[in-house]
This record gives structure tokens, sequence and C-alpha cells, in this order.
């Protein structure tokens, strides 16, 4: 399950918690398992409509409701509407913190917004609560690419590489290509030529080594 889906790069849930929230919805709630499951839908009206009616839900525990309102904001900006999930996101780390996925998403989607300071806050602080993650490590080198700092974007590639293993990786190299700055082989494999390609891509602020939504899924799956 994506948390966070853009250029190919999502956060991820396991089936595990997704059952632990559902058990969690059903048992203190009565949120119907239905009304749940579309909340996680990959479908994004789906998505926005379950959430909705789990937020409306006055029985939701502040976690829970923090949880539905970062997933309808990721609903609402793959659908473009960045703007309008901004506020659902403000309510997620507002009932949660905590919360280093929602830090990290609402950085991207201000990173998107050109609200690069802001963004840069965010994700500072997801990668103090999860330092570790290779997603954020992926927003902050975005930005630091806007900001013109090629140093430390690559640096902060590398870490997402590091993190991410072998298919953010692939990731890359997929979306290197698009950019024709990479030739080699899509395999995984974070070699001098990747390396000289993510030099390339960072010097320029409209290289995104990321690769579109539909490009690579084969490659990468």
């Amino acid at each position: 399950m994506a948390l966070r889906t853009r250029k190919g790069q999502s956060w991820r849930v396991s089936s595990a918690l997704l059952a632990v929230v559902l058990a969690a919805c059903l048992a203190t709630t009565g949120a119907s398992s239905n009304t749940v499951a579309e909340c996680f839908s990959d479908n994004n009206e789906r998505r926005i409509a379950g959430c909705s009616e789990l937020i409306d839900n006055p029985n939701l525990d502040p976690s829970t409701k923090s949880l539905a309102y970062a997933m309808r904001a990721l609903a609402l900006s793959l659908q473009g509407a960045l703007a309008e999930a901004l506020p659902d996101y403000d309510m997620a780390i507002k009932l949660d913190p905590s919360s280093a996925m929602a830090l990290n998403n609402r950085a991207w989607v201000l990173y998107k917004l050109d609200r690069l300071s802001e963004g840069m806050a965010d994700v500072e602080r997801s990668l103090t609560l999860s330092p570790s993650s290779p997603h954020a490590h992926d927003t902050r080198a975005h930005i630091k690419q806007a900001q013109g700092e090629k140093t430390a974007a690559l640096r902060d590639y590398e870490q997402a590489m590091r993190f991410g293993g072998e298919h953010l990786v692939k990731l890359y190299q997929c979306g290197l290509e698009a950019q024709g700055v990479y030739t080699g082989p899509i395999d995984g494999l974070y070699t001098r030529d990747v390396r000289r390609a993510l030099e390339l891509c960072v010097g320029s602020p409209t290289c995104d080594p990321l690769p579109a939504d539909e490009e690579c899924r084969a490659a990468t799956s």
C-alpha cells in the first residue's frame, strides 16, 4: 500500500500495519471494514470518500484520524490538488506531530509548490523522527537540488539509495535514462556511471532522477 506516490516513489505501510489499523477502527469506532479499506484504496476517489467517512466518525482516535487525513491528502495531491491537500496534512500533523510520513509528504507538496524553506523544515523534522527513511532523504535531495546545493543534494540521493536499496537505485537509473544522462543497465547497482549521471542531474534545476509515474514499472517491479 503506497502512502506517498510521486514519480515512481512511495511511502509504504506493511499489510500488518493495515491490519492493526483495521482492527483498531472496527474495535473502537464501529467503522466498517469496507470504509477502512476504501481509505487505503489505490483508487483516489474511493480513498477520498473512505477517508472522509472515517474523519467524520466522532469515535475515531487521534492517531487513526491523523492517518485518515494523511491518506486523503495523498489522494488529493495525486489528483494534482496540491493546495487542497495541505490543510489535510496540517490536520494530520496537528493530531500526530510525530508522524514522519505526514511530515515528509507535506514537505514534498511544499516542494512542488516552490515553498522550499517550509518544505525543508518539514523534511528535517521527518528525518529526525525517521533518519533511515529513503523517501525523506530523496525529498531533501530534491529540495537541496532546487536550492542549488549540488553537493548536499547528491549526498542525500546517495543516502536514499543506501536505505532504499536496489528498488530505489533502479528508479534513479530509469529516471536518469529518461533525462538522457544515463545509458547503462537498469540493474539496481550503484556504479560510477550512475554517480556520474547523478552529478550531471543535480547540476540542473529541471533534471529529476525519479521517473514519471508510468515509466519503469516493469523494470523496477
